[in-house]
């Protein structure tokens, strides 16, 4: 009895210790023998199924590797960040601190993402970003701890101007909802298309997410442009679709978009989709031995079908296998960690990327058109696309 009390005592102690973030020497030694992995990412609400995707690609780019990094065993810990602005400092600031993860992989929401990214400069902690696009994390704000592995959300309309020249789309009228994505989007089309020598006869918005197109198609019609460029994204996006082909536009005014406009919302918005054309840096129907392997094998892992979060997810993981291996494990070797990942190329299932200066993919962005419920890779809209990367100063 005497025995079994002091052991329940000394254990109570410890989980004490661990609660309070005062860890027992021979506790913090066991627990470093073990890279610490962050994710956080929205498992409930709107993006719930892009939390999973995303930490579906990452585990699965870590198995290829026996699930360990640099030679090291690797252990997770998950936030929930509901997809919360208000709760992104504190729940970064849980994972860092309680946690103490040696990189944190978050996040979806660009909102979310800029309080992961206060933490990140003020902490020195690896950030990874796997979607959010928000500019200012690899421009002005750009920092030597943060990697974003997807895009900006100018990049994949800064290569819709030349296609859409190239078709004979000289006037265009510009669309979509008046907030951070929106206008960042917006950057990249204006652009592109102003000069490749596209006219902009107008832009339009509508406050985010209110879903009443009506009078501005109506509007779009009265202005009779050769084209209709946008920037919409999952519900919202699929009743566009559906309202443009309703309002009789999509017979002579061909639309145009950001590959978010028709990704993963074809069913949603079924035959009003065919036709339209949108850049985006990945397509589901890329035919290279690359994406065939990667999609085979999501697939026998997980049951689904991988989608452009689920290969961000996967080329998040790659990255971090590329620097953590240069390094062999040695994740406090920083200097070195980072050089690693500035210079990887990562063989991805969207085809082979470098990460810029700023820390951004330089990327090529396909050219694609809706084919009976699918996004079809027609071209390649832009080779090597890369963010200007505004303002960044990398220290």
């Amino acid at each position: 009895m005497t025995t079994r009390r002091l052991v329940l005592t000394r254990s109570a102690a410890v989980i004490g210790a661990a609660s309070s973030g005062l860890l027992l020497p021979e506790i913090v030694r066991a627990q470093s023998d073990k890279v610490r992995v962050g994710f956080m990412l929205p498992y409930t609400g709107t993006f719930a199924q892009l939390g999973v995707a995303i930490e579906n690609g990452f585990r699965m780019a870590l198995s290829e590797q026996g699930g360990k990094l640099g030679g090291r065993e690797v252990e997770f810990f998950k936030v929930d960040d509901e997809s919360n602005p208000a709760k992104g400092i504190e729940n970064a600031t849980r994972l860092v601190q309680r946690d103490k993860v040696d990189v944190l992989v978050g996040t979806v929401h660009s909102g979310v993402q800029m309080g992961i990214h206060k933490v990140a400069r003020d902490t020195g902690v690896l950030n990874l970003i796997p979607n959010a696009g928000v500019h200012i994390a690899t421009r002005a704000q750009c920092a030597p701890n943060v990697f974003r592995t997807s895009f900006t959300n100018s990049q994949p309309t800064l290569a819709l101007g030349k296609p859409m020249m190239e078709r004979g789309h000289k006037k265009a009228v510009w669309i979509t909802w008046n907030y951070a994505a929106g206008d960042e989007a917006f950057e990249g089309f204006e652009k592109s298309y102003t000069e490749a020598g596209g006219q902009i006869i107008k832009k339009l918005g509508l406050p985010f997410p209110n879903v009443e197109f009506q009078a501005l198609l109506t509007e779009i019609a009265a202005l009779k442009p050769d084209a209709v460029a946008c920037f919409f994204a999952g519900g919202g996006a699929a009743k566009f679709l559906r309202d443009y082909e309703a309002a009789g536009l999509s017979k002579n005014i061909q639309l145009w978009g950001s590959g978010f406009l028709t990704e993963g919302v074809l069913d949603a918005a079924g035959d009003a989709a065919n036709g339209v054309l949108t850049t985006m840096h990945y397509s589901d129907s890329l035919d290279t031995p690359r994406n065939k392997k990667f999609r085979l094998d999501y697939a026998k892992t997980f049951k689904l079908q991988p989608d452009v979060y689920a290969v961000q997810g996967y080329d998040t993981g790659l990255l971090l296998v590329k620097g953590a291996n240069a390094v062999k494990g040695d994740m406090a070797n920083k200097q070195a960690l980072y050089a690693a990942m500035r210079g990887a190329e990562i063989d991805s299932p969207r085809g082979k990327w470098k990460m810029s200066p700023s820390h951004n993919p330089i990327q090529d962005i396909y050219l694609r058109k809706v084919e009976n419920r699918e996004n079809k890779v027609i071209g390649i809209a832009g080779k090597a696309v890369a963010d200007p990367a505004t303002g960044c100063r990398m220290a």
